[in-house]
């Protein structure tokens, strides 16, 4: 099984000293992750350091270099409760609202990348939530891609080609299957020891690949049992891991 890395809220005043920490790793080891870039970021809990000034040189500079960019939501505020196809979550900034109202968020959002001299067809969706005025306003905007889903290859669903993210890391290393799957990273809460597990994974592993091997790799169809398998599969996710945190502030 091969694994790519992706990084999600990729911002102007993220956390540096992490962000850094874990790029010199990638680097060392030559892989080129997706990073996940929110447009026009309002979230209060990414602003974590100053604005770097250089931030969309940067940007142009790492996708030169081969890092994949995808469109990270627009604001990254979550405006409703709607956990959408995939209910990973119980929080959206897209889910649920109407189909005009999203096609006019992707729209600027895309214009944005646009102006600082960024293009894409991938779509992030923050908290993994999008629903299907989502996808029908990708597509209208021109986007093919979503790095999203669960399985070990691409699938089409809809008209767009999502890119899977792994269910369970561990599962995922213990398979001998063939395909690709995603590796979710969060930089700005990155602790030492999940630093350390990918510090291994990338050296001890030879099943970690860039993004564009993901990207290459051929869809399957998903059929309507499949996608209604994958939303199971996220509403058990998300109640495992509620239940473990119930069980968490017990002890």
């Amino acid at each position: 099984m091969k694994i790519v890395i992706r990084m999600d809220d990729i911002t102007p005043g993220m956390d540096w000293g992490k962000f850094n920490r874990f790029k010199k790793l990638l680097d060392e080891n030559g892989i080129k992750p997706l990073i996940g870039v929110v447009p026009d970021c309002r979230d209060e809990k990414l602003a974590i350091d100053k604005k770097r000034e250089d931030f969309w040189q940067l940007l142009s500079e790492w996708k030169e270099d081969g890092w994949v960019i995808a469109l990270h939501g627009l604001n990254h505020l979550y405006t409703t409760k709607c956990g959408g196809m995939l209910p990973l979550n119980r929080q959206s900034e897209f889910a649920g609202l109407s189909y005009d109202k999203q096609y006019e968020m992707i729209k600027k959002g895309k214009e944005i990348l646009k102006e600082k001299g960024i293009s894409t067809d991938i779509f992030m969706a923050p908290s993994h939530s999008y629903d299907d005025n989502t996808l029908k306003a990708l597509r209208d905007n021109g986007f093919t891609k979503l790095t999203d889903g669960f399985g070990y290859k691409p699938y089409l669903w809809k008209d767009i080609t999502f890119f899977p993210i792994s269910v369970n890391k561990k599962s995922v290393l213990k398979s001998d299957k063939d395909g690709i799957v995603t590796f979710v990273v969060h930089t700005n809460t990155m602790t030492d020891a999940e630093f350390n597990f990918y510090k291994d994974l990338f050296i001890k592993s030879n099943k970690v690949v860039s993004y564009s091997e993901m990207l290459n790799a051929k869809p399957d169809n998903m059929s309507y049992a499949g996608h209604i398998k994958e939303k199971l599969t996220a509403l058990s996710k998300r109640q495992l891991v509620t239940l473990l945190g119930f069980v968490k502030k017990l002890k």
